[in-house]
């Protein structure tokens, strides 16, 4: 029976690890030992600062309290990404679309999205804005919360901005105050017999475990140790493999989405927090220069920015081809990074832990279940890469080679130059990506993109104007009340933090 559990480095992927896993064996009776080695050395990467709604529910199941979480990590709310500059501009004005948690799903006989088509809206209006309550709380910088809305929830499902340092100090924190173990020490040797790793040797002395699991970062330094040749690459579909990251102060009130506005070679994204604004342009190293990439960063933000912090960062782009190898998992960037167009991250650390914890539970740990475990984890990752690369394949951009060269990525995911074409004819529909390992993005996250970028399909007409017309004024009544029920995200932001704003 698994008695002990080592989780090698801290971080958002360490200490994510170690509070569920502690959580999931131990809440009512203590079954397992938990500790994390961590390197005060080992500096947090701290970047990915924006997240998918689906953490409220690892926040949530963990017990945290909300306000207190937003409290500790300077957070804001997020209800989508808006996507600028990622096609030509049209009638002069910059491309720009927008990505929210929320779709409408009116009870009527077409769905809303075949409606929006069909009455030819794409000619007045995005498609967000006729299909999502979200797109009118961003026109008017609402939160997603009501005065009343109790913890974790909101009119919209909503994501979060926040510190991810301190994000991983608090769920620090939770963690020991629960049980975990905590060992500042720096690694220095792993111990392996007989495919195993039998401890890790430190220089606060040795530790030993029934199970390791790695969050050491891209070093990977745990699972290299067990297999070596267990990389695969996805820089052939997604070649961005560098970022430069720049936190500055914030250059007006804080916006209620994550922006991602495409540049020469990449995208810029655009984080507010309560305190700060986190920025960054992760591009293609093959075209740029560290410098050249940095110096069209300050271009983008102006020469009026009050930069606070610059780092250059090199992302290691794919996944293992093992996640778990003999008694030793890897998770967060050890086990795989996907660039963070959709602010993928710590949903990935959620679905590894969670997915993680039903393969530890059973009474024996044998090759069919690590197995299990490396198969749901691939696919995880070889979807979310196809979702990543449908954002660039449908551009028309044609100023830069790296853009000129964005259509063909699609054909490095398998079945997705034929979804494309069939597209053109037909919605996007559930069917068409049932069977996947889709987790987080769906058919209504596909369209959302793929309207937004222009692809609509061309459609038989079936038109009842006077039902569409009926249709999309409740949208439209129903976004004023939303927006009338909710706070201003401001107003949100001295009602929760008080002083600490900088507002």
């Amino acid at each position: 029976m698994m008695k002990s559990i080592c989780i090698v480095g801290g971080g958002s992927s360490g200490w994510m690890t170690a509070i569920y896993l502690n959580r999931y064996f131990n809440q009512y009776q203590a079954q397992v030992q938990v500790r994390v080695v961590e390197s005060e050395d080992i500096g947090i990467i701290g970047v990915g600062e924006a997240t998918v709604h689906s953490i409220r529910y690892f926040f949530a199941a963990m017990g945290l309290d909300e306000t207190e979480l937003l409290e500790a990590t300077n957070a804001t709310f997020k209800t989508g990404i808006m996507f600028r500059n990622w096609m030509k501009p049209v009638d002069g004005q910059m491309h720009q679309y927008f990505h929210p948690f929320d779709q409408l799903k009116p009870p009527m006989d077409l769905d809303i999205s075949t409606s929006w088509l069909l009455d030819r809206r794409f000619e007045l209006e995005r498609f967000d804005q006729g299909v999502s309550l979200s797109s009118f709380l961003i026109a008017n910088g609402h939160s997603p919360k009501t005065p009343q809305s109790a913890p974790y929830q909101g009119v919209v499902p909503y994501g979060y901005h926040l510190d991810a340092v301190k994000m991983a100090r608090f769920l620090r924190k939770k963690a020991i105050e629960a049980g975990v173990l905590h060992s500042v020490a720096t690694v220095s040797d792993v111990v392996v017999a007989n495919g195993n790793i039998q401890s890790v040797q430190t220089d606060q002395g040795e530790f030993s475990a029934d199970i390791f699991i790695d969050c050491t970062g891209f070093r990977g330094l745990l699972i290299d140790a067990l297999k070596t040749d267990n990389w695969q690459s996805f820089t052939d579909a997604l070649p961005c493999n560098k970022a430069v990251a720049i936190q500055r102060e914030l250059p007006a009130e804080p916006k209620p989405y994550t922006t991602a506005t495409a540049l020469t070679n990449g995208w810029v994204w655009e984080i507010d927090l309560v305190d700060r604004q986190g920025t960054g342009y992760v591009y293609d190293g093959a075209r740029l220069s560290r410098e050249q990439a940095e110096q069209e960063l300050r271009d983008y933000l102006g020469p009026e920015a009050a930069v606070l912090k610059c780092t250059h960062l090199d992302m290691k782009v794919g996944c293992r081809k093992e996640f778990w190898v003999g008694n030793c998992i890897a998770i967060g960037l050890a086990g795989g990074f996907i660039e963070p167009l959709e602010s993928t991250g710590l949903h990935l650390i959620n679905l590894g832990v969670r997915l993680l914890s039903t393969h530890l539970a059973g009474s024996e740990l044998t090759q069919p279940v690590r197995d299990s475990y490396n198969r749901l984890m691939n696919g995880f990752y070889t979807d979310l890469k196809q979702f990543i690369v449908l954002h660039y394949c449908l551009t028309d951009r044609d100023d830069t080679a790296f853009w000129r060269e964005a259509a063909a990525k699609a054909e490095y995911c398998p079945g997705l130059v034929p979804q494309l074409a069939a597209w053109r004819y037909k919605v996007c529909e559930y069917m068409d990506l049932a069977g996947t390992f889709s987790t987080t993005f769906t058919d209504e996250n596909y369209r959302f993109i793929l309207y937004g970028m222009g692809h609509y399909p061309q459609l038989q007409a079936r038109s009842d104007n006077r039902q569409f017309d009926e249709l999309f004024s409740k949208v439209g009544q129903q976004g004023k009340h939303a927006v009338l029920s909710t706070l201003p995200l401001p107003a949100w932001i001295r009602q929760m933090h008080g002083m600490k704003s900088s507002i």
